[in-house]
This record gives structure tokens, C-alpha cells and sequence, in this order.
């Protein structure tokens, strides 16, 4: 075969491979249009975030920064030109460390929180158990086990004012025909912690109940009908195979509850005002002491402030210890 015959082919295919002047011109247009277009789009983007910013800072950051600059200072209502004096910034966080009610409403704060955010989430998932199921009666069961948590939390306190008030109680009443006469529960210093916990568990329950519900409906029917071919029992596949994937969901509750438990002041208010005595005088009804009933300002929102942080280390071991167990379970 002559040589021009073999080179041919080789001549074809390198000039097939080789792109063509105008192609070589339109990638760098095109990456550089992409790039335009990419940062009109972030543009936009920001532009478009821009005013819900400014909102959520007037109402989140700006009183944030308001009581941290006012907790650095002795304000008062009965001495108003202490608002901007910064001579001892620190006066007010030291106070607090040899305040031994301080102290002890930290106490009455952990275990208020500890016990009922405990007992929410394990109410709460014993029900979403129980009610996991398509019949119409259960629908309607899940319904009326709403009810307590989209009550203002000012009837909550209101409807418990009445049970725990004897002379007006239905539950006393009861207990009395039934020859078991109680005192007020709310007026016994030994028992009323325990009934504002059981008053903030009847509240809140129905919001893990209903998460965990949600959940349930997404964990898959594979390893749950693989266990129960294999022999195991109801209580093996709830801690084997459906706990690990509920976990993540009660960790949100978790969470979520623990910082709510810090916040609840309608209770206390209404059916203690942190009596008898101080038994149950939480951190943020003795900063509302101090604010309003004392008129220092500066003090609580001393107050304030450490609550603020004790929730945001509070909330990051959760998250973390949550993470853990969950990175745990995926190995």
C-alpha cells in the first residue's frame, strides 16, 4: 500500500480531535457568562434576604445586645442616670455568685427541667406507640391529645388553678367522697414542685407525641418484618430496630422541651408565684423578681444572661451527645 494510502486515516483522526478556532473562543465566554450569572444570582439572593434580616435583627438582636449592655450596668428604676454607667461591668455577674437564692433557684431550675422534660418524652413516645395505627377511632384519639398544647399557656395555668384549688376541685372532690381527702398540693411545699412538673407534662407531651408520630410513619417495614420472621418479640424490635431510628427525633424534642422548660412562667405565676416560700422560684421568675417587684434592671438582666448561656451549653451537649449516638448507630 502506498504511504499516503496509511497516513490518510491518522490526518483524519487528528484533525477530527482537534476543536475548531471558534469552539476554543466560546469556553472562556461561556464560563465566564456562568460566572455572571452566578453572581447576579447571589446578588438577588442577598437582595431578596436583605429586608427579613433587618426584621428578624430588630426583633432578635437588638434586645439581645440591649440586655447584655444593660446587665453590665446597676440600673434601676429608682436611680434611671445608671443606664450608661459602665464603672463596674462585672458588678452584677458577681453579685449573682454570692446570691444564695440565685443559687438555689439554678436548683429548683434543673429539677423542674430535668424531671418534666423526661417525663414529656417518655409520655410522649408511650402514646405515639399506642396511637401509631390508620383506624379512624385512633385518628380521632391523637386529635383530642392535641388539645392540651394549642391551649394558651395562661388557660393551662388556669384549668390546674382549678384542680388544685380544694374547695373548688372536681379531683379533690373525688378523693374526698372516696374517703382519701388531699390538701392543696400547690400549697404543700414538698409537692408543689412536682405539680407544676405534672402541669408542664400534660401541656407538652403532645408535641413529642406528634414527632415521634411523624417519624414512625418513615421507619421501613423491611428490618421490622425481617425481626419478627426471625422470633423477636415486640419489645426486641422497639429497642433494636425502631428506637435507633426514633433517636434523632427525641433528641430534637429533647432539645427543643429543655429550652422551653426555662420559660415556663405562666405556670409558676399563676398557681405558685414561686411559693410556698421559694420551693419553686425557677431562675426566670427570680430574674422577674428582681426586675419588676425590685426594679433592678441591670440585676436581672444579669440574670438573664446567665440563663441564656446555660441554654446554649445546655442545648449544644444535647446536640452533640445526640450526634454521637447517631454516628454510633450508622457504624
Amino acid at each position: 500500500m502506498p504511504p499516503t494510502a496509511s497516513l490518510a486515516p491518522q490526518a483524519l483522526d487528528t484533525g477530527a480531535a482537534r476543536p475548531l478556532p471558534s469552539q476554543a473562543r466560546g469556553k472562556p465566554a461561556a464560563a465566564a457568562a456562568s460566572r455572571n450569572w452566578q453572581r447576579e444570582s447571589a446578588r438577588a439572593y442577598g437582595l431578596g434576604l436583605a429586608p427579613a434580616l433587618v426584621v428578624l435583627a430588630a426583633i432578635t438582636l437588638l434586645p439581645l445586645i440591649t440586655l447584655v449592655v444593660v446587665s453590665l450596668t446597676p440600673l434601676s428604676l429608682t436611680d434611671p442616670a445608671a443606664t450608661f454607667h459602665f464603672a463596674q461591668p462585672a458588678g452584677n455577674y458577681a453579685q449573682l455568685l454570692q446570691d444564695q437564692r440565685f443559687v438555689d433557684s439554678l436548683w429548683v431550675q434543673a429539677k423542674l427541667s430535668s424531671v418534666s422534660v423526661l417525663l414529656q418524652l417518655l409520655v410522649g413516645l408511650g402514646l405515639a406507640l399506642l396511637l401509631h395505627s390508620s383506624s379512624p377511632v385512633v385518628a380521632g384519639l391523637r386529635t383530642f391529645f392535641l388539645i392540651p398544647m394549642v391551649l394558651p399557656p395562661i388557660v393551662v395555668a388556669l384549668v390546674w388553678k382549678i384542680i388544685y384549688t380544694p374547695d373548688i376541685s372536681p379531683m379533690h372532690a373525688l378523693l374526698e367522697q372516696w374517703g382519701w381527702p388531699l390538701r392543696s398540693l400547690i400549697a404543700n411545699p414538698n409537692t408543689a414542685l412536682w405539680a407544676i412538673v405534672a402541669a408542664d407534662v400534660w401541656q407538652w407531651f403532645p408535641f413529642t407525641m406528634l414527632m415521634v408520630l411523624a417519624q414512625l410513619q418513615m421507619v421501613p417495614r423491611d428490618p421490622v418484618d425481617a425481626a419478627r420472621i426471625d422470633g423477636a418479640n415486640r419489645w426486641q424490635v422497639f429497642v433494636y430496630i425502631v428506637l435507633p431510628y426514633l433517636q434523632r427525633t427525641l433528641v430534637v424534642c429533647a432539645l427543643f422541651r429543655l429550652i422551653d422548660s426555662f420559660k415556663a412562667f405562666p405556670l409558676l405565676y399563676v398557681l405558685t408565684n414561686g411559693g410556698p416560700g421559694t420551693v419553686t422560684e425557677v431562675t426566670n421568675f427570680y430574674g422577674f423578681i428582681q426586675a419588676f417587684n425590685f426594679s433592678y434592671w441591670g440585676y436581672g438582666s444579669a440574670i438573664a444572661v446567665v440563663m441564656l448561656a446555660i441554654i446554649f451549653v445546655l442545648s449544644a451537649l444535647v446536640s452533640r451527645l445526640g450526634r454521637a449516638k447517631g454516628d454510633a448507630h450508622a457504624r
